[in-house]
């Protein structure tokens, strides 16, 4: 691992085993720095070493696990686009990553928007938040949203790094 400078910003360059050991984590975070190590070929020490500098160099933020809404009884998931005033973006972010529905919320390019993820029991329960917690939040101007109909493919985490190759070529 190698920490460079891009646009003033620091990045971590990850070598293959790296990349290695946060795949395997990718697929199952509960893995024991010994099986890591079998996988790798590397000690369990080495591991646990290894995956130290990356949590402290930012890289890996936290172990998590990742739960399905519908057997875990939120059968309904929605994606959000809300304009809001500039001014007031930084402020209606904060105030809604504490909205338990919520469990992404971005800002997108282009007008002052942000992008929110949302699961809830089900159609009752989203209308209730969006008339007493969403709609009345000054500084939002306009909200549009899209229920999910099917789910395909739901990875949450980084994409497979692999030897981190471009994919596509432009």
């Amino acid at each position: 691992m190698q920490i460079k400078t891009l646009h003033d910003r620091p990045y971590v360059t990850l070598d293959s085993v790296d990349r290695q050991i946060i795949d395997l984590l990718n697929d199952n975070a509960r893995l024991s720095y010994t099986d890591i190590g079998k996988e790798v070929g590397l000690t369990r020490v080495a591991v646990q070493l290894r995956l130290q500098s990356l949590v402290d160099n930012g890289v890996v933020e936290r172990f998590t696990l990742a739960v399905n809404p519908e057997p875990a009884g939120f059968y309904l998931t929605a994606f959000f686009e809300i304009s809001v005033e500039p001014r007031e973006l930084e402020k209606l972010a904060e105030e809604m990553m504490d909205h338990p529905p919520v469990t992404l919320l971005y800002q997108l390019s282009g007008p002052s928007k942000l992008h929110m993820y949302g699961q809830f029991i089900d159609q009752v329960e989203m209308e209730g938040y969006l008339k007493t917690k969403l709609y009345v939040l000054p500084g939002i101007t306009n909200v549009d949203f899209q229920i999910v109909i099917h789910m395909y493919k739901n990875r949450m985490a980084l994409r497979p790094l692999g030897d981190a190759v471009r994919l596509y070529q432009p």
